[in-house]
C-alpha cells in the first residue's frame, strides 16, 4: 500500500506557508538546496532561537493505516531529511508517521549568520517542531552525526523517547582524546570552502561505502554539494565549520551508559568514518574508525541495547542495500512498538 504523503489539510496549510513573501525568499536561496526537489511535501516550522527567526524544514509523512507510533529520522553531516527516501516510504507502508527534519545549519533549512551550535540546542529545536506538530512520544532514528544528536535527545527527553536507533553513529569515540589535532573553526571554515561534488565523491567512496560506488548514490552526493553552489557557499561553509566544531568539541560517548530508553544499534561493518582522520597522526590515524569493535563496545555500555551488524556494508547501509537494512530496521523497532 502507498503511503499518503500528507493529509488534505496538511497540504492547504503548506500552500500557504509558500504563497508567503518570507517562504518565496526561503526557498529561492542559493544556500537552501533550490534546485533539489524532496520526496514528500516540505513545510517549516518557524521559531526564534538564540535571538534569530529561523525556519525548520521537515517533512511530515502520514501512513494510510497508522500504528500508532512516529519516527523522528535526524540525518547526518553530509546529508539531508531527503536522504531517508527509501526509509520514509518503509516506514510508512509499516504503519508509522514519520517527521523528517533538516536542522538548522544544514540543507532546505536557515543557515544563520550567527549560531552557538550544539547538540541541546538541535535537540530542543527538533522537541520544539514535535511539540507543535502535537507530537510527545517518538521513535528516534538518528544516522551518522544524528546518531550523537539522537543520544543527546534521548539523554534529555527520556520520558519522550520510546527507542533510540542509531545507524553507523558517529560518537563512537572522543577523537579528541585518542589524539587528533583541533583544527580551529577558521581552518575548518576555509576547508570547508573547497567542497566539491567531486570531492564528496571521493571521500564517500573511500570512507562510506568501502571504494564501491553506484550511479545511484550520486544523487546524494549533488544534494549535498548543491549547498555550495553559488551566492550563499560562503553562509554554508561557515555553518558547517561551526558544526564541525560542535561535533569534534561535544563527545556522547561517555554518556552512553546514563541512557535509560531501549537502544537499537544498526553498524555496517566496513565503514571507517573517523573525524579529523586525515589530519591525525599515521599512528593516531591507524585506531581510529574501527566500527566492529566500536559497535559492540558500544551496545556492551548501554545498558538496554541490541546490535545488528552488516557485514559487507558501509556508513549508510540504508542506502547501500536498503532490503536488507529495512528489514533489520523495522524487526528492531517493532519489538518495542508491540509492547
Amino acid at each position: 500500500m502507498k503511503p499518503s504523503r500528507t493529509p488534505a489539510l496538511k497540504l492547504l496549510v503548506a500552500a500557504a506557508l509558500w504563497s508567503t513573501p518570507a517562504a518565496a525568499a526561503w526557498a529561492q536561496s542559493d544556500s537552501e538546496l533550490p534546485g533539489f526537489s524532496y520526496p514528500y511535501p516540505i513545510a517549516e516550522y518557524a521559531f526564534t532561537s538564540q535571538g534569530q527567526p529561523l525556519k525548520m524544514a521537515y517533512m511530515d509523512v502520514r501512513p494510510d493505516t497508522p500504528n500508532g507510533h512516529t519516527v523522528v529520522l535526524l540525518h547526518g553531516k553530509n546529508f539531508c531529511a531527503a536522504t531517508w527516501e527509501g526509509t520514509i516510504q518503509a516506514l510508512s507502508r509499516n504503519g508509522y508517521r514519520v517527521v523528517a527534519p533538516d536542522q538548522i545549519g544544514f540543507c532546505k533549512s536557515t543557515k544563520p549568520e550567527r549560531y552557538q551550535y550544539s547538540f541541546q540546542q538541535l535537540a530542543a529545536n527538533t522537541h520544539a517542531l514535535l511539540a507543535s506538530l502535537g507530537i510527545d512520544r517518538v521513535i528516534i532514528l538518528g544516522h551518522s552525526t544524528g546518531g550523537m544528536l539522537g543520544t543527546r535527545y534521548a539523554l534529555m527527553y527520556p520520558d519522550a523517547v520510546e527507542r533510540l536507533a542509531m545507524v553507523n553513529p558517529i560518537g563512537l569515540e572522543d577523537w579528541k582524546a585518542l589524539g587528533v589535532p583541533a583544527a580551529s573553526v577558521d581552518q575548518q571554515y576555509e576547508r570547508e570552502l573547497k567542497t566539491t561534488a567531486e570531492r564528496v565523491r571521493a571521500y564517500e567512496q573511500s570512507t562510506y561505502y568501502a571504494g564501491e560506488w553506484r550511479p545511484e548514490f550520486d544523487k546524494w552526493v549533488n544534494m549535498y554539494a548543491g549547498q555550495f553552489v553559488g551566492a550563499g557557499r560562503e553562509i554554508v561553509a561557515r555553518n558547517t565549520a561551526l558544526i564541525d566544531d560542535m561535533i569534534y568539541t561535544q563527545p556522547v560517548v561517555y554518556e552512553f551508559p546514563l541512557l535509560k530508553v531501549p537502544v537499537l544499534l544498526l553498524i555496517g561493518q566496513k565503514d571507517t568514518t573517523a573525524i579529523g582522520k586525515e589530519i591525525a597522526p599515521a599512528d593516531v590515524r591507524a585506531k581510529l574508525g574501527h566500527y566492529p569493535e566500536l559497535g559492540k563496545a558500544t551496545a556492551a555500555a548501554i545498558k538496554n541495547a541490541r546490535l545488528i551488524e552488516f557485514p559487507s556494508l558501509g556508513h549508510a547501509p540504508q542506502i547501500q542495500d536498503p532490503d536488507a537494512f529495512h528489514k533489520a530496521l523495522l524487526d528492531g523497532i517493532g519489538e518495542h512498538a508491540s509492547r
